[in-house]
């Protein structure tokens, strides 16, 4: 064996040093003690090759490499992972392919870099060509499939895998958490055969972000009860945001006391952890806490969402201009916070900004916007977002599409929104759930059921909101038997209990039908009490015929009993005895109305046109161009008519 002094020797001590200075950050000096090196060797190359693209600097990485007198496998790996770092995802798929050997690392790296930008099916088709596949594959290629909630064909490879780790069935739970399928994510995380902190903290995580705030204490209870793990900062992360949800002050003090006298909040995890407190103490509106945190750690982002929350939106920009350094995250916030206070303009002005800027946007924040065009029914605002993320993205992501496909139907244009949803290279459950939702909204009961049927045919399983859409497209067509059959087949065959929205869907169902007394027998049958909306829908139903009047004094009265100051259902019961002839009745509600001061709110329209919004109140005479509208509207009539129409304005 060679003593240190020899040539081997002496190689290995100043590669080590070239090591040790670039893993530092210190690469010129690195550089220019490769460079003095007395001899050297592949393992020194590579050591230097390294250092450059550790420090991202890809150029003279590649230089390097193109000047090596000898390269290995490593150094071909190390180049295609530095390429796959920085976005240049084509070029190391050429260099992937022009690598004269590759052992499973490269392969990996080369899966791994196609699923880190994105490039999923790239990855799966990598994945299938490789020859010999480890523990490591698979949890990367499943990664990929986790992150576009594919969980389908993550689970497909998870079940067919030989041997699986912790890291596997870690991603798996976070993924069915993720997707919004805490159900199948827990039975995952019940069935591990061994589990570490991170585990613990995905499941934990997956309660709290899906609303199940009580079910993640208590799990940490089990985790620090049972098998004595400690926490770590994305555990208590995901524990505070448990405890605004659950909405007690005082379990949230008692968590951040406990934080304090453990230590633990010594590291703020890059700001995080503070900014979850700052959440918290927020949502309880205990905001002198939120103040002296937020002095104590600056991050605004949780003060500014309770500013929006609360309508205080000059008091919440305030803060973004004060931000030392604004991220999409940042930029996203805001655009959100204005669309939640019903200030479209602003927020896409904002957006446009944040692109002047140079801060890419996030997913979310075209989902943000889409949102609100679709909510507007401002369709001109939402094809140009769609233009542009076209232009920008090479491929719509999951979140995005859905988007789109919701923005579409909403706005009225069914066949943008089916075309969204066929170019889709993998649908979810919200996929489908908008397109059912979009048909039934446009009245298209056939097409509805059609998709319905080919969700299920995909192994989709449906939910409470597919059964929604399904009753309505059965109520716009009049399909009494269909709506008997999926409400039955909902309960029987899907094990999801009816809610007070479905048996409205029931109700409307057999009041078009003119089946008032079997609508009135579902009321009263129902395995839970009726709310004000339930007495209200059958209410409404009784106006479909002359012959409900019983009916509707019966509605009416459970209802009025709820919400005494209830308009429509004043209105309503006014309007029933009016057809059927009861005008003593008639008057003595309408008398009733004014001894209580209950008023209708008018209806309301919109129009956007040339970015400005015109809002019609039902009666509104208070438009700067009423005098032309209505001129434009009674153009033809006589000057007698006009003036008992214009009347009716006033």
């Amino acid at each position: 064996m060679p003593s240190r002094r020899d040539g081997h020797g002496r190689v290995v001590d100043w590669t080590c040093l070239v090591t040790k200075y670039s893993r530092g950050g210190w690469v010129d000096e690195a550089r220019v003690l490769f460079d003095i090196m007395p001899e050297r060797n592949v393992v020194s190359y590579n050591a230097m090759l390294s250092g450059y693209l550790r420090s991202g600097r890809w150029s003279e990485g590649c230089r390097f490499f193109e000047e090596m007198p000898e390269r290995n496998v490593v150094s071909w790996t190390l180049v295609l992972c530095g390429l796959a770092d920085a976005g240049r995802v084509e070029e190391a798929r050429r260099l992937f392919e022009a690598m004269p050997e590759r052992n499973v690392v490269s392969w990996n790296s080369m899966i791994g870099g196609l699923v880190k930008n994105g490039d999923v099916e790239g990855a799966r088709e990598v994945f299938e060509r490789m020859p010999v596949k480890n523990v490591v594959s698979c949890n990367v290629m499943i990664g990929g499939y986790v992150e576009r909630c594919r969980m389908d064909e993550a689970r497909g490879l998870f079940d067919g895998m030989v041997e699986r780790n912790v890291i596997s069935w870690t991603s798996m739970v976070s993924g069915y958490c993720r997707s919004g399928n805490v159900d199948e994510g827990y039975a995952l995380f019940r069935e591990m055969p061994e589990r570490n902190v991170v585990s613990w903290t995905a499941m934990i995580g997956g309660f709290a972000w899906n609303g199940f705030c009580k079910e993640a204490l208590l799990l940490f209870l089990e985790m620090k009860g049972d098998y004595g793990t400690k926490p770590n900062g994305e555990t208590f992360i995901s524990l505070v945001y448990a405890c605004a949800g659950i909405g007690v002050p005082q379990l949230g003090m008692q968590l951040h006391a406990q934080l304090i006298v453990n230590n633990w909040d010594h590291d703020d995890y890059g700001g995080r952890l503070s900014q979850s407190l700052i959440h918290m103490y927020s949502a309880y509106g205990i905001m002198c806490y939120a103040d002296f945190l937020f002095m104590k750690h600056p991050n605004t982002r949780s003060v500014q969402s309770w500013y929006f929350s609360v309508g205080e939106v000059s008091k919440a920009c305030y803060l973004f201009q004060i931000m030392p350094d604004k991220d999409a995250i940042s930029w996203t916030a805001m655009i959100s916070g204005h669309v939640q206070n019903e200030l479209f303009a602003e927020g896409t002005d904002i957006f446009f900004k944040m692109r002047s800027e140079g801060v890419s946007p996030l997913s979310s924040t075209y989902s943000v916007l889409l949102g609100a065009a679709g909510a507007m029914s401002y369709l001109d605002s939402g094809r140009q977002f769609h233009g542009l993320l076209t232009k920008t993205h090479y491929e719509l992501d999951l979140f995005i599409s859905n988007s789109l496909i919701s923005m579409y139907a909403k706005c009225g244009e069914i066949d943008d929104a089916y075309r969204a949803f066929s170019n889709m290279s993998f649908r979810d459950l919200i996929s489908w759930n908008s397109m059912i939702m979009g048909f039934s909204d446009h009245g298209h009961t056939d097409k509805t059921l059609k998709i319905f049927e080919a969700m299920v045919q995909s192994g989709t399983q449906p939910n409470s909101v597919t059964f929604l859409g399904i009753l309505s497209a059965c109520s716009h067509a009049g399909l009494v038997h269909k709506g008997w059959e999926f409400i039955n087949a909902m309960r029987d065959v899907y094990g999801i209990q009816p809610a007070p929205e479905h048996c409205i869907c029931m109700i409307n169902l057999l009041g078009r039908a003119g089946k008032v007394k079997e609508a009135q027998e579902l009321v009263r049958r129902l395995p839970f009490k009726p709310d004000h909306a339930v007495w209200g829908a059958l209410l409404g139903i009784c106006g479909f015929g002359k012959t409900n009047a019983q009916v509707a004094k019966y509605a009416a009265k459970q209802l009025l009993e709820m919400d005494p100051l209830n308009a429509p259902a004043h209105v309503v019961l006014c309007n029933i005895y009016a057809a059927n002839g009861l005008h003593i009745e008639e008057k003595a509600l309408r008398r009733e109305m004014g001894l209580k001061g209950v008023r209708k709110v008018p209806g309301c329209s919109w129009i956007l046109v040339q970015g400005r919004v015109n809002v019609f109140l039902s009666g509104d005479i208070l438009h700067p161009d009423v005098g032309e509208m209505l001129s434009v509207l009674l153009g033809n009539m006589s000057e007698s008519q006009k003036e008992s129409s214009t009347v009716l304005y006033v």
